[in-house]
């Protein structure tokens, strides 16, 4: 357990400043209203005509800060304050989202790859806590490591679906960047594309720490089947 405090505390207090430090970024942005008026909901209309994409609904999700592309429905869903929002925090995150769209469209491979893993990952995610302690209490008790060798595989596969993420994530940023700057009439000043530009950057980041946690945690319980193998 002193391994694991040393591993996890400083991911932890990352984690902490990067939520904390994104939350700030998003609340300051969302008050600096767009001087083109256009809302998250029509930012994403645009950006999907403009890249000629029509088979892509933009809907409104209950929750703060759930926004998310869907592929397997093809819609674009926009919290209440990025769909109605008329702020530079909003065209950020309506752009982003319609990265996605863009990124099914044009087949980009990560995209496809973490799409497909998704099915699996969310059933593993809901039994893969109690594998685990289920786990080490049975390599510590009768050094039998059947349970936990299970849980690893778990884990390892929730690690690299968090890592595959990374490449997705930045890349619908990038995407939602270029247009957002070839657009002026969107972001009229370079000011309004500096701020976009710092949101999603913080964003990413939160993909990052929760892929440096999963491969803290990874480490963690290999260090427990291992050592407890050889000894």
């Amino acid at each position: 357990m002193g391994i694991y405090l040393i591993l996890i505390i400083p991911i932890l207090m990352l984690s902490m400043f990067v939520q904390w430090r994104f939350r700030n970024k998003f609340s300051k942005y969302a008050e600096m209203q767009l001087n083109s008026g256009f809302s998250g909901k029509e930012v994403a209309e645009k950006m999907l005509y403009d890249n000629g994409i029509f088979d892509v609904r933009v809907m409104s999700t209950d929750g703060q800060l759930s926004d998310h592309y869907n592929p397997s429905d093809k819609t674009v869903n926009l919290s209440t304050d990025v769909y109605y929002g008329r702020s530079v925090a909003a065209a950020a995150v309506a752009a982003h989202e319609c990265g996605h769209a863009l990124q099914q469209a044009k087949s980009y491979s990560w995209l496809s790859l973490r799409t497909n893993m998704v099915p699996v990952v969310s059933l593993t995610s809901n039994l893969l806590q109690w594998v685990l302690i289920l786990g080490v209490l049975l390599i510590a008790f009768t050094f039998n490591p059947v349970v936990l060798t299970i849980g690893v595989i778990g884990l390892t596969l929730i690690t690299i679906f968090s890592i595959i993420t990374l490449p997705v994530e930045f890349d619908a940023s990038r995407r939602a960047l270029i247009w957002l700057k070839n657009n002026k009439q969107i972001l009229y000043t370079k000011e309004e594309n500096t701020q976009a530009k710092d949101a999603l950057w913080w964003a990413a980041m939160t993909y990052v720490v929760a892929a440096l946690g999963a491969m803290t945690n990874l480490v963690y319980y290999l260090s427990i089947l291992f050592g407890r193998q050889k000894g």
